[in-house]
């Protein structure tokens, strides 16, 4: 048997499995599947996204040898990042919030990247992490390149040229309907541009986080939001550029509650450890296929590594912190409860 052999690690990014998710399907009379996205070698989606604004600004001649890439993030786009500077030679610079996952902050610096922490506040204060990290950028141009992943295309081109293309091929193109969270807006972009291409009768549905406001500008042009969200990294309050690429038909707002007991189901059912993302777009891959009925193929993406969610998703006592119930719960009240969620 020959067997690949990769040049450097950013080759091992994308050509990730869809995983058939055995316990959900069975439940719905669907195939939900699901591509596993935390199989890249930094962990997440976001290398994707990272290897191509990282090559494309290098081709473009804004990131030349010496200088450092910075950009703001929650974590797994600057993990992504430094992952792809290490391997070629750059230096790295993250801007992250206080208060994310500990996993997430230990793993950014883990490349070398310079890891510096802000408070959390809000997007219009000028201490925000994007403004902190853009600021710095336009300070001193000939040390930094800013990434700028919310408003950088070569994010929206990395899910439309890839990520798209090889759920296609997978699919052997029947796919009814795609689930996805958006970040930044590109994975979402991208792969529903290219999908719609493809077939426009794909579905293609928002799933999104309590305090993002994605859902409201959908429905109706503003951005308002209720309440908040354990997860990180997903959910926007403003129209940037990758997201308004996407061909979204439907949009949903899901409280934590539902990704809890999806996130439990299926790591006790099928032995698949699910970040918060991933977690939050199964509820809405399961929310999707009853609701679509039986007999349609649904994929939605494995976000990251579910180990990075352990301290706050996997932990009983943050749960109840924050009200949410953390015990099992049978697949069939799940859906229950999915079903009968109000339409935000």
């Amino acid at each position: 048997m020959k067997l690949n052999v990769a040049p450097n690690t950013i080759e091992l990014v994308g050509r990730t499995p869809l995983l058939k998710i055995k316990s959900v399907s069975e439940f719905t009379g669907c195939d939900i599947f699901a591509k596993c996205e935390h199989m890249n070698p930094g962990g997440s989606i976001k290398d994707r996204a990272a290897k191509q604004m990282v090559l494309d600004a290098i081709e473009s001649g804004l990131l030349k040898p010496g200088m450092s890439v910075i950009e703001g993030t929650a974590g797994n786009t600057g993990i992504g990042l430094s992952l792809v500077c290490a391997a070629l030679g750059y230096g790295m610079t993250i801007v992250m919030p206080k208060g994310q996952s500990l996993e997430k902050e230990r793993m950014a610096g883990v490349f070398g990247a310079k890891v510096i922490l802000v408070d959390p506040v809000p997007f219009k204060d000028e201490n925000h992490f994007y403004h902190t990290a853009r600021r710095m950028a336009e300070n001193e141009p000939q040390k930094y390149w800013w990434a700028n992943q919310f408003e950088n295309l070569s994010n929206f081109k990395a899910h439309y040229t890839t990520t798209g293309p090889e759920i296609w091929e997978q699919m052997n193109g029947q796919v009814d309907a795609l689930v996805s969270v958006a970040g930044s807006g590109g994975t979402i972009g991208g792969v529903s541009t290219f999908l719609k291409e493809k077939n426009k009768n794909t579905k293609v549905r928002l799933i999104d986080p309590e305090g993002s406001g994605l859902v409201s500008y959908l429905k109706t042009g503003e951005f308002k939001s209720n309440g908040s969200s354990m997860t990180e990294g997903i959910g926007i309050m403003r129209l940037v550029a990758n997201f308004e690429k996407a061909q979204v038909d439907d949009a949903v707002t899901l409280p934590d509650q539902h990704l809890v007991h999806l996130a439990n189901h299926v790591r006790f059912h099928d032995g698949i450890l699910l970040g918060s993302s991933a977690a939050l777009n199964m509820a809405g891959a399961l929310k999707t296929a009853l609701e679509m009925g039986a007999g349609h193929r649904i994929v939605t993406f494995i976000c990251d590594v579910g180990d990075r969610s352990f301290s706050k998703l996997y932990n009983p006592d943050f749960l109840a912190e924050k009200g949410l119930d953390p015990s099992p719960k049978d697949l069939k009240n799940i859906a229950k409860d999915l079903l009968n969620e109000p339409q935000k």
